[in-house]
């Protein structure tokens, strides 16, 4: 493994300690300097009661060579691990409010137990079964007396203004987290939001007010004083934050995918021969992990979530992603993540020298792909060349599911309606000779009662990855 005892990166910042893989195995070395709040987090009881309400992602004391003996290790703990790392800017509108109440619910319990959280980074946040996970164990600290939670600015950063920007604006600005990596600038939130909200309770302190505390002091350049505050200000704080992320709503509007099976060319059959020969393939090729890629409200990746494969249902629909994940959690399904992908422009490597974020590739690859409805929208609307949307693909799976829309399709017609054909090599042969450089094609099956086919295709020597 190319980090193997190292730290990795995102893991530099803290000197509290920082995550490291050796011998293919993920483990946390905790520094001598956070010693006393490790002890506290562990002997008060707050670990155990975080980790027992599925707040905290647990972890177990090993015993074995500090990875940096230099930064005067203290322990060396070996967390569960999380299969794949979504960031906040791939989330949908429920997703960073959901998190957003479990990182209040973890201040509110630490808080009982003399700690608070002295990060609130939704970096600090992962979706384990469905459900938001804190995954940094070295985020608490021990509280002496009651003072002004240290991570507020923090919280409202990365949580309370992108979700405010996304209900009261527009939901594209859930994007600024990804051009922000520290968090949405609340002077830019407060400019942004609409005028009205500068009276609305909550909004006008958190955001508007607390925008403008930041110039004000800003511009003194001096240091401000924590005045101790009492526990009922301490735990008032939380609970305004608390009451402005609840009734914050997001009213779903129609946008190009949100609608799509509401519209959608097939007949019954054809839709359900689809599946049909996707649960085959998927029975003959048994991944064990699936990325559905423009997988709209995810009806076909819960044919593999429903399996039992942990399988990420991808999409640049917000709205379409936001309806997949209500889905998710009225039924409980542990096993799909949706997540928000401009397949065109996927979420890069981002942070100190493009290492503190993974790109989408090198959060890969998949054992399967699913590529459902997509390639049309790819070559066609996007002028991708099949060479390189097949060498994509080949990237970031082992094996790939994929269905072929012919030009005489109803879809590619209106695709072609209103510009010029100029796509001669957008033919079954022209797509199998690009893919078939690439794949191995396995399997051709025609979707009945349509003029769509659908292909299982593998790597060759895809198992040496």
């Amino acid at each position: 493994m190319k980090n193997d005892g190292m730290k990795l990166s995102g893991s530099f910042r803290d000197p509290s300690g920082f995550l490291f893989v050796r011998d293919g195995v993920l483990y946390r070395q905790v520094n001598a300097p956070y010693r006393p709040h490790y002890d506290r987090l562990m002997e008060s009881g707050l670990y155990a009661a975080l980790t027992e309400a599925g707040l905290l992602v647990r972890h177990e004391e090993v015993d074995i060579p500090p990875a940096d003996p230099a930064a005067s290790p203290y322990k060396t703990i070996r967390p569960e691990r999380i299969a794949f790392i979504s960031y906040p800017y791939e989330w949908c509108f429920g997703q960073l409010k959901a998190a957003a109440l479990a990182t209040l619910k973890i201040q509110k319990k630490a808080a009982e137990f003399g700690m608070a959280l002295k990060d609130a980074s939704a970096y600090n946040m992962q979706f384990v079964d469905g459900k938001p996970v804190l995954i940094d164990t070295l985020s608490f600290e021990r509280i002496n007396g009651w003072a002004p939670w240290i991570a507020y600015r923090q919280f409202c950063q990365h949580f309370l203004a992108p979700l405010l920007l996304v209900a009261r604006k527009d939901f594209r600005l859930a994007q600024l987290s990804r051009l922000f990596i520290d968090g949405v600038p609340l002077d830019l939130a407060s400019a942004l939001l609409p005028r009205s909200t500068r009276f609305r309770p909550g909004i006008a302190t958190h955001i508007h007010a607390h925008a403008w505390s930041q110039r004000h002091y800003a511009k003194k350049q001096v240091q401000v004083r924590k005045r101790p505050i009492t526990r009922a200000g301490y735990l008032g704080l939380i609970d305004s934050l608390e009451t402005l992320v609840r009734k914050t709503e997001f009213r779903l509007a129609k946008t190009e995918w949100g609608a799509y099976y509401e519209e959608t060319n097939y007949s019954d059959s054809a839709f359900a021969c689809k599946k049909t020969l996707i649960e085959g393939f998927l029975d003959e090729i048994k991944p064990r992990t699936v990325w559905g890629l423009g997988a709209n409200t995810g009806v076909f990746s819960r044919l593999a979530s429903c399996r039992g494969i942990p399988t990420i249902a991808f999409d640049i629909d917000f709205v379409a992603v936001e309806l997949n994940y209500r889905e998710m959690r009225a039924k409980k399904e542990a096993n799909l993540l949706p997540l928000v992908l401009d397949l065109t422009n996927p979420s890069p490597a981002l942070g100190w020298a493009h290492e503190e974020r993974a790109s989408l590739i090198g959060r890969g690859p998949a054992d399967t792909v699913f590529a459902l409805a997509l390639i049309h929208h790819l070559a066609i609307s996007n002028n991708l060349p099949f060479d390189k949307i097949a060498a994509f693909f080949a990237t970031v799976c082992r094996s790939l599911i994929i269905e072929f829309v012919p030009k005489s399709d109803s879809q590619v017609q209106k695709l072609l309606a209103t510009r010029e054909d100029i796509f001669p090599d957008y033919t079954p042969a022209g797509f199998e000779a690009a893919f078939g450089r690439r794949f191995r094609i396995r399997k051709i099956e025609k979707i009945a009662d349509s003029e769509r086919f659908l292909y299982l295709m593998d790597v060759p020597d895809a198992s040496a990855r």
